[in-house]
């Protein structure tokens, strides 16, 4: 859920942080106030389109923050590793978008600059906007076959895997049989380079970690009088007369005899004896070291000859001796490959014929585990829309056979969400649906299904209760409620009946602010709630008649939430 949002010079907004609870929030205000404002920010903050005209006049960015907190069940956070962005242990997740005045976009998440496109693909894990006139997933066809699935995913799951899986085979195949069917001529021509440079690095007769044990052994001659007088000198300064390891000695015969009057001193006299015959034996290492260090400027010569002609490898084909063995290894599969083209071909060709048909038996599988989910959330939708007071609209998840053959990640199906809203008209695309408020509750119906399987954490109602009043207003505020239940949903609204249902009330004003308008959002108490209801019954005067109105609204609400939680 969204957790609090911060708001700086973003359009006639100041500054402005806004927390964010569990459940409904509503947003409401006087037109102009800056709801939809706030909205646009958090579209922003999820990889919306950017402008300049969104930065506060007189400002030279604007900011926004938003701390998310988030199910460590949900898919973000692997998404997050695999862009190598840090997860929060607390499993929180900040998204902070800059617009300069200059029209430069600056995306972080969890305060690492990240593209815009990242940015994109995280926010829309995270929230979910929908606007009257948006085209989100669900007026997107393409998006008919993702929000099936989530709804089916428990019941499809295996299916989908195992096709997934032999469909990442297949086109594996399928890429290494195109690669290999290519021009003739470019197939010879590759032959001969790689020919060509397999004889390279094998004639080079390479060694695996070759470069850097040379390069140690380089530095070692390089430096080997330096070499010799720190190790000889560190001997020295520890073995002869009167050097360290004598003078240790004295200590270790004092501590001897001392123990010997007081017992408590033995393990010091213990200490110094085992620290000495470390050091003694260290000192014979350091003799035989000494002894062994050579001076040989050929032995130096022939290193740097075979380091300029390893190097001269690098440059060609890795950046190191074992990267080199390892493209060595992997032309030299090549090579058999283009020298016995027609076997392979064949070979990948009964292999593609062989997957194809295991495909098309786990594309049939999943296409009728599809069709029976689809059956089962037609009669979810129709029982929504039936306490939406859209009885008489029909809904259908249409399978377009004619659209479908090529295999595809997800399958090899074409689906659409078809509606009638009117009896007796045929089914229509949902895309092609007109009316406003018909969009609003077929949406709301959609989503009510859909919410908890959609993955997002916050869940964005802009005025799609436009187009409704009376019993069908409330009908979509007990619905928007419903689908707030265990998660979040903001909603801005002109209708009292929503309003009424908010767990939150957020009242959106414009004020003033060194003589320039800026917009202020003020949580409303239980009084200050009733004043606003009725302000959006009546309008402007708020009588005792409105305000016992809005009383009553908000009486029934509590008893309606009740019911829904119980």
């Amino acid at each position: 859920m969204l957790v609090e949002l911060s708001i700086k010079n973003f359009a006639i907004i100041d500054h402005v942080t806004v927390p964010f609870e569990e459940g409904l929030t509503v947003l409401s205000g006087e037109t102009g106030a800056g709801k939809s404002i706030i909205i646009d920010a958090i579209g922003l903050l999820i990889g919306g389109r950017g402008s300049v005209e969104f930065v506060r006049h007189g400002s030279k960015r604007a900011e926004i923050e938003g701390l998310f907190s988030v199910d460590p069940s949900n898919d973000i956070h692997s998404l997050m590793e695999e862009v190598g962005i840090e997860v929060a242990g607390d499993d929180m997740v900040v998204l902070r978008r800059e617009i300069t005045s200059q029209g430069k976009s600056i995306c972080r998440v969890n305060g690492k600059l990240v593209t815009l496109a990242i940015l994109r693909q995280l926010g829309q894990m995270l929230v979910d906007i929908h606007g009257q006139h948006e085209h989100q997933q669900l007026l997107q066809v393409d998006k008919h076959l993702f929000l099936l699935d989530r709804y089916a995913e428990n019941e499809i799951k295996e299916a989908k895997e195992e096709y997934q899986s032999i469909y990442k085979r297949f086109i594996e195949t399928k890429k290494s049989f195109e690669k290999l069917s290519a021009n003739e001529q470019q197939m010879a021509q590759r032959l001969d380079l790689i020919k060509y440079q397999l004889s390279e690095i094998e004639n080079a007769d390479l060694k695996p970690n070759e470069d850097d044990e040379l390069q140690m052994e380089k530095q070692k001659l390089g430096n080997s009088e330096q070499l010799y007088q720190n190790v000889h000198d560190s001997h020295q300064a520890l073995y002869g007369e009167n050097k360290g390891l004598e003078w240790i000695m004295v200590a270790l015969n004092q501590m001897e005899e001392a123990q010997e009057l007081d017992p408590e001193l033995k393990n010091i006299q213990e200490t110094i004896a085992n620290c000495y015959y470390l050091l003694e034996e260290t000192a014979f290492t350091l003799r035989d070291y000494v002894e062994n260090i050579e001076f040989n400027p050929d032995r130096l010569n022939d290193i740097e000859g075979r380091l300029s002609e390893i190097n001269t490898l690098k440059r060609k084909y890795g950046e190191s001796v074992n990267t080199i063995l390892e493209y060595a290894s992997k032309i030299e599969e090549e090579v058999e490959t283009l020298e016995n083209k027609d076997e392979h071909l064949q070979k990948w060709a009964d292999e593609l014929e062989a997957l194809q048909k295991d495909l098309t038996v786990e594309a049939k599988n999943l296409t009728k585990l599809r069709e029976k989910q689809a059956t089962e959330l037609t009669k979810d939708i129709q029982r929504q829309l039936k306490a939406l007071y859209m009885e008489k609209t029909k809904f259908e998840v249409t399978f377009h056979p004619e659209k479908s053959g090529s295999f595809t990640k997800d399958g090899v199906d074409q689906i659409e969400f078809m509606v009638a809203t009117n009896q007796g008209e045929p089914l229509k695309p949902l895309v092609k649906v007109a009316s406003g408020g018909e969009i609003s509750r077929i949406i709301l119906a959609l989503k009510s299904i859909l919410a908890s399987h959609e993955g997002v954490t916050s869940l964005i109602f802009d005025e799609v209760d436009t187009g409704v009043s009376g019993r069908v207003a409330q009908a979509i505020a007990e619905k928007i409620h419903h689908i707030s239940i265990g998660s979040q949903v903001l909603c801005i609204t002109h209708l009292p009946q929503v309003a009424a249902m908010a767990d939150t009330h957020l009242f959106i004003a414009k004020g003033e602010k060194g003589g320039r308008v800026t917009t202020e959002v003020t949580p409303l108490t239980s009084d200050e709630k009733v004043d606003e209801i009725g302000r959006m019954i009546s309008g402007v005067e708020i009588t005792d008649l409105t305000r016992k109105h809005a009383e009553e609204l908000l009486i029934q609400a509590e008893e309606t939430k009740k019911k829904q939680v119980s």
